[in-house]
């Protein structure tokens, strides 16, 4: 098969294609690592790739197709996978100094699950460090930029995933999403992003930023890609606390052309001040279409939006705080070298180890979780996240799904955000209460501003319902026209 066309597949596409015979996992991983030659030195889409064991693996899978062990969607298909999720035997950075060094001797749950669909390992992608970030700017290794311009950014924290997906440098890819870090990259990058319900993949090896938050997803050119990946991945596991054991995994019986009757609530308070005019259009458009499709589409107040950004912020840099204090040089990763006694040896090596954005939150949640000042904001943003949960569970007695933007602007350029880190932490205003509720949002590509940058649309639906949100973006994706990403 021809190399551009074989690119242009889709995850499940290619992965139907090497079932078929039309062509092998080799030929795919030979496509993906020449199409990384074409365009790495621009993009900057990973941190580590290995080529040698890539192509050993893809030839092995090769040989298990044909013998007929492996006969799910994704076997053979190239795959890369965000640098904060440990893979056995392969650098797993966090796109930071302090684990410039650190190979894990095991893989996360997500990828091990990965592993056993048949999908073979490209490489680990480039993120902000620790996933702080929202434009992949932060990383010790570098910015990534988005493949449709050069000189703005993919978005964060997983933009390293969703650039390479977007180039056509892997045929999907995992993130993780704290407060929005799949859903936004995936919108400026065009493609399609999906969160899950908290706890329906396990975070067994994903190294923890907010652990009450952090949730691992897909990020892929097509929603039915997405279904098939969170299918794979999708699973209860012991050695994660707060994984929920489900039955009802099998998404990809969510791919339904039909969205007749769906309810679909349109939050007011999403659409005033700071939303881009050419965002809201195309948003409002997407709505009308799925009028048209037979949904139910009517604007309502889903309150406490204006609280989301500060809750937020304190409770994931309380829990960052927290989960970073395991960075201190003595058991793995870097340790600064001209210190003296081991006081001495802590503070150089936190303090060269971390970027300044880390350092940043880790002092927020230090301070919001100290003596004195835990119960006036620690523990208030507590209940207001509990406000918030309250909100959405009334608004999703009425509706099936929330519908708005994933961010208030495309893309911004290089450099624009980092000077003021306020702005950066605005732009994540509408895909945060999906996080401190739990529950499951997807971006699906709904048009491009007048620059040509792409704009997303956003649904959330309530805890568990993966397959009312799959549904109505698959209906949404078929209605548009895929032709027009």
């Amino acid at each position: 098969m021809e190399k551009e066309h074989l690119l242009s597949l889709s995850a499940t596409a290619l992965g139907a294609a090497i079932k078929a015979g039309k062509t092998t996992a080799v030929e795919a991983m030979e496509a993906v690592f020449g199409r990384i030659g074409e365009r790495e030195d621009i993009n900057h889409c990973y941190i580590t790739v290995d080529k040698d064991a890539a192509l050993e693996k893809a030839a092995k899978i090769q040989k298990r197709i044909e013998a007929g062990e492996l006969t799910g969607p994704l076997a053979g298909v190239p795959v890369a996978v965000k640098d904060n999720l440990c893979t056995e035997g392969m650098l797993t950075t966090c796109a930071s100094r302090i684990l410039e060094n650190f190979v894990p001797t095991y893989s996360a749950e997500a990828v091990i699950n990965l592993e056993k669909a048949g999908a073979v390992l490209i490489g680990k992608t480039n993120m902000d460090e620790f996933a702080m970030g929202s434009t992949t700017e932060t990383s010790y290794y570098g910015a990534t930029r988005n493949p449709h311009a050069p000189e703005h950014v993919p978005g964060g924290s997983s933009g390293g995933s969703a650039a390479a997906v977007a180039s056509g440098e892997c045929f999907f890819a995992l993130g993780s999403d704290t407060g929005g870090s799949i859903r936004q990259p995936a919108s400026y990058c065009g493609i399609v992003g999906m969160k899950p319900t908290y706890g329906t993949v396990s975070r067994y090896g994903l190294v923890a930023y907010g652990s009450s938050l952090d949730q691992i997803g897909p990020l892929a050119k097509t929603v039915e890609d997405c279904a098939a990946v969170l299918e794979a991945i999708a699973s209860h596991d012991e050695k994660d606390s707060t994984s929920v054991r489900r039955e009802d995994t099998d998404f990809t019986s969510g791919l339904i052309n039909d969205v007749k009757g769906m309810r679909i609530g349109i939050p007011g308070d999403y659409f005033g001040e700071g939303l881009d005019p050419e965002v809201r259009e195309a948003v409002l458009q997407a709505a009308e279409l799925l009028k048209a499709q037979g949904a139910v589409v009517e604007e309502f107040d889903l309150s406490l939006v204006e609280y989301a950004i500060p809750t937020y912020y304190t409770i994931a840099a309380a829990e960052a705080s927290s989960n970073l204090e395991r960075f201190d040089g003595i058991k793995y990763g870097y340790r600064a070298e001209d210190a003296e006694g081991l006081h001495q040896m802590y503070k150089k090596t936190r303090s060269g180890g971390f970027g300044p954005e880390v350092k940043r939150r880790i002092m927020l949640g230090s301070f919001v979780l100290s003596s004195g000042y835990y119960d006036a904001y620690y523990l208030k943003a507590l209940k207001v996240k509990a406000m918030m949960k309250k909100a959405f569970d009334r608004a999703f007695e009425k509706y099936d799904l929330i519908l708005g933007p994933v961010a208030p602007t495309t893309a911004p350029k290089l450099g624009e955000s980092l000077s003021d880190p306020m702005k950066m932490y605005l732009g994540d205003i509408y895909t945060i209460s999906a996080n401190l509720a739990g529950l499951p949002g997807i971006s699906v590509p709904c048009g491009r501003d007048g620059k040509g940058l792409p704009i997303g649309l956003q649904l959330m639906g309530d805890c568990f319902q993966e397959k009312k949100l799959i549904r109505a973006a698959y209906t949404f994706e078929q209605s548009r026209g895929e032709g027009e990403k």
